[in-house]
C-alpha cells in the first residue's frame, strides 16, 4: 500500500485560538484498527505531528472513477480534551504523497446544554467525483447588478447546507476557507497543479457570480450560495482539506474568470465530463490537458472560448493593508515591513511558537525572516521566509481573526499604552499593560506563570502550576488563591493592582530555587550537540534544560553530567516538539537558541548578558 498523511489542527478559537492539550485518536475507518494514539498529542501552535497512513495508490485517482473503486484512504478522528466536548470526525479522506489537513474547533463544556452530552460528530460524505451528482439545474447570469460597483474578494460567503428550498442550515463561512473546502470536494489533489488551478479558478469565478449577480438574494433568499451540485458547488461543512490545495488557494483566492469587456465574474460551469456532462469545463479533461502541457488558463479558454481571462480583484474585503505588490524578503526595509513585524507580533500573543520580533523598525532582518518561516509553517506555507502575496494575506487575515476575537471579549487586546493608573514597578518584571485573564495565551502568561510558580515554593496554598504560556483553570485557580492570600479581589485575573502586589511578593523571597545561578546566556558552540557528546557545552544545556524542567510539567529534569546520555536526548526530544522545531534529538543551532531564549525567560528577571 502507498502512503498518505494526516494533520490535525486544534482550536478553541478557530485560526485565532490554539488549543495545546488533548487526546488524539485517529482510526482506520474501514476496519476500526487504531492507527494513531496520543494522549499530549498537540504543540503549542495546536498542531498534532505529521501522522503516516496507508492509501490506495495515487494512478488510482488519476483517471476517471471506476464502479466499486475508492481512491482514498478513509479514516476517523476522535478528540478529547478535558473541560471540553469530544469531537468524532468520520470519513477523513487521505491520499497518496498527499496530506490531509483536518481544522477542529472544540466547545468548552460549560457552553454546552446539560441535555446535549453526546460527542460532536462530523459526517464527511464521499468526494464528488465518485457520486456522479447530477448538475443540471445550474442556472447563472452575466448581468451587472446596480448596488456592487465592482467585484471584490469578500471575507465571507453565506452557504446554504442542501438546495435553495430546502429547510436547511444556511453556515457563514470565510472566503479562502470556502473555496479551500469546495476544491478539496470537487477534484483530486493528486492531479497536475495546472488542472487544480484551472478548477480553482471556475470555482473562485462561479463563487464570485453568485455574489455579484446577487443571484439568490434577488430570489429572497438569505444566502449567497448553496452546497448542492445539482445548482451550485460541493461544500461539506467541517471536512478537511489538503495541503497541496491550500497552497494553491493562498497564492491565486483573488483571481476569476470574465469575458473581455464585461467585468462581472464568469458563470463558470464545470461538472466531471464523464457520467455528467455540461456545457462547462470538464473536470477530468482538464487533467489530459494539463498532462499534455496546457497551463490553467489555456485550459479554460479550451473550455471556453479565448475571449476569457484571468484578473484579480484590487479589493479584499476585511485586510487591513492591501499587498504591496513586490514581494518582502531579508534587508527589504519599507513600511510594509513595520506592518508585517506589529502584525507578527501580535499573533504571537496567541501563537507563541511564533517568535518575538524585538523591533518593529521597518527592517526586515534575521529575527523578522525567522518569524514569518515559524508563521509559514504553523499555517500551512510555504518556509522561505519570504512574504509573498499568499504569505501577506495570510498574516493579515489571521491579525484581523486575533483582533477580532479581542474585541469579542473572549481575549483581552494589547494597549500599546499603559493604563490608566499604571505605576512603573521598581523590578524588571514590568506589567503587560491589559489585563491577564483565562484563554489568554503568551509570553507574559508564561511571566506570570513563571512568578506565581516561585511563589507557590513559599506560600504552600498555592499550587504548582506548569509554565507553558496558557491562562488555563489550573493557572486562573493559582492566581486566585493568591489574590485571596494577599487581600486581593478574588477574580482570576490579573491587573495592575493584582501584577504590582505579585511582583512585590516575588522580589521579597529569600531564595528562587527554580533559576540558574549563572547570569550567563550562552551562544550557540558552532556546531551539533548529539547523543555520545561530552563537553562543558553539554552540561550548559543541562543546565537549562532543568531550568525549564522546573517550570514544566511535561519535562523532567535530566542528571547534570556534561554527557549527552539518552536522559539529555530524550529531554531534547520534548522540548523540539513543545517549541514547534523538527523533533531529531540533535541541538542545532535553531534548537540550541529556542533551548537557551527559553531558559532565558524563566530566568529570575534580571537581565542575562551574552558573554
Amino acid at each position: 500500500m502507498a502512503k498518505g498523511y494526516i494533520l490535525v489542527r486544534l482550536f478553541k478559537v478557530k485560526e485565532a485560538l490554539p488549543k495545546t492539550d488533548a487526546k488524539l485518536k485517529i482510526t482506520n475507518a474501514e476496519n476500526g484498527n487504531v492507527i494513531y494514539e496520543n494522549n499530549d498529542a498537540f504543540d503549542i501552535s495546536g498542531r498534532s505531528e505529521i501522522i503516516e497512513v496507508t492509501t490506495p495508490e495515487k494512478s488510482l485517482s488519476q483517471k476517471p472513477y471506476e464502479e466499486g473503486v475508492i481512491p482514498y484512504g478513509l479514516y476517523n478522528i476522535d478528540i478529547l480534551a478535558k473541560g471540553f466536548k469530544e469531537v468524532i470526525v468520520e470519513g477523513v479522506s487521505v491520499f497518496e504523497e498527499n496530506t490531509s489537513i483536518q481544522n477542529i474547533e472544540v466547545i468548552e463544556e460549560n457552553e454546552i446544554s446539560e441535555f446535549n452530552v453526546s460527542p460532536e460528530k462530523i459526517v464527511i460524505p464521499p468526494e464528488q467525483l465518485v457520486l456522479k451528482a447530477p448538475r443540471d439545474k445550474q442556472m447563472g447570469t452575466m448581468v451587472q447588478p446596480f448596488v456592487l460597483d465592482k467585484p471584490y474578494i469578500p471575507e465571507f460567503i453565506v452557504v446554504h447546507l442542501g438546495s435553495p428550498s430546502s429547510a436547511a442550515e444556511n453556515v457563514t463561512v470565510g472566503f479562502v476557507d470556502y473555496i479551500k473546502n469546495v476544491a478539496s470536494s470537487e477534484i483530486y489533489p493528486t492531479w497536475p497543479e495546472e488542472s487544480l488551478k484551472a478548477n480553482i479558478y471556475c470555482q473562485i469565478s462561479f463563487a464570485l457570480n453568485r455574489i455579484y449577480t446577487e443571484w439568490y438574494r434577488n430570489k429572497g433568499y438569505s444566502f449567497q450560495i448553496t452546497n448542492s451540485t445539482a445548482y451550485d458547488q460541493y461544500f461539506i461543512k467541517g471536512r478537511n482539506i489538503f495541503e497541496n490545495i491550500s497552497k494553491i488557494v493562498d497564492e491565486i483566492f483573488s483571481k476569476y474568470i470574465i469575458t473581455v469587456g464585461n467585468k462581472t465574474p464568469f458563470f463558470a460551469q464545470y461538472c466531471n465530463g464523464t457520467t455528467v456532462k455540461c456545457d462547462g469545463l470538464s473536470q477530468w479533461g482538464s487533467v489530459d490537458l494539463a498532462n499534455a502541457g496546457m497551463e490553467a488558463l489555456d485550459i479554460i479558454q479550451y473550455y471556453f472560448g479565448y475571449d476569457k481571462t484571468l484578473v484579480r480583484a484590487t479589493t479584499i474585503e476585511g485586510i487591513p493593508e492591501s499587498y504591496p505588490g513586490t514581494a518582502l524578503r531579508l534587508n527589504d526595509e519599507n513600511n510594509n515591513v513595520k506592518v508585517i513585524q506589529k502584525q507578527l507580533n501580535r499573533i504571537s500573543k496567541n501563537f507563541p511558537a511564533i517568535p518575538k520580533i524585538p523591533s518593529e523598525d521597518g527592517k526586515f532582518d534575521k529575527q523578522t525572516e525567522d518569524a514569518v518561516k515559524m508563521f509559514q509553517k504553523v499555517f500551512n506555507l510555504t518556509q522561505d521566509g519570504i512574504v509573498g502575496r499568499a504569505t501577506w494575506y495570510r498574516i493579515s487575515s489571521i491579525y484581523v481573526g486575533v483582533k477580532r476575537l479581542a474585541e469579542l471579549e473572549q481575549e483581552p487586546e494589547y494597549n500599546e499604552e499603559k493604563p490608566s493608573g499604571y505605576v512603573q514597578p521598581d523590578f524588571d518584571g514590568q506589567y503587560p499593560g491589559y489585563v491577564l485573564r483565562e484563554c489568554l495565551v503568551g509570553e507574559d502568561v508564561k511571566w506570570l506563570q513563571t512568578y506565581l510558580q516561585a511563589i507557590a515554593k513559599r506560600y504552600k496554598q498555592i499550587p504548582s502550576i506548569c509554565v507553558d504560556g496558557v491562562f488555563n483553570k489550573k493557572t486562573k485557580s493559582s492566581v486566585m488563591i493568591f489574590q485571596k492570600i494577599f487581600g486581593l479581589d478574588v477574580n482570576g485575573r490579573i491587573g495592575v493592582n493584582d501584577w504590582g502586589k505579585l511582583i512585590l511578593v516575588y522580589t521579597s523571597l529569600d531564595s528562587v530555587e527554580n533559576v540558574n545561578k549563572s547570569d550567563i546566556l550562552y551562544e550557540y558552540p558552532g556546531f551539533d550537540l548529539g547523543f555520545g557528546d561530552q563537553d562543558g557545552y553539554v552540561m550548559v544545556l543541562q543546565d537549562y534544560i532543568n531550568v525549564i524542567a522546573k517550570n514544566n510539567c511535561r519535562i523532567s529534569e535530566i542528571p547534570r553530567t556534561g554527557k549527552f546520555d539518552n536522559d539529555t536526548k530524550i529531554a531534547v526530544e520534548k522540548l523540539q516538539k513543545q517549541l514547534g522545531l523538527k523533533v531529531t534529538g540533535v541541538v542545532d543551532e535553531i534548537t540550541w537558541n529556542k533551548i537557551s531564549s527559553t531558559y532565558e525567560a524563566l530566568y529570575s528577571g534580571r537581565k542575562i548578558r551574552e558573554k
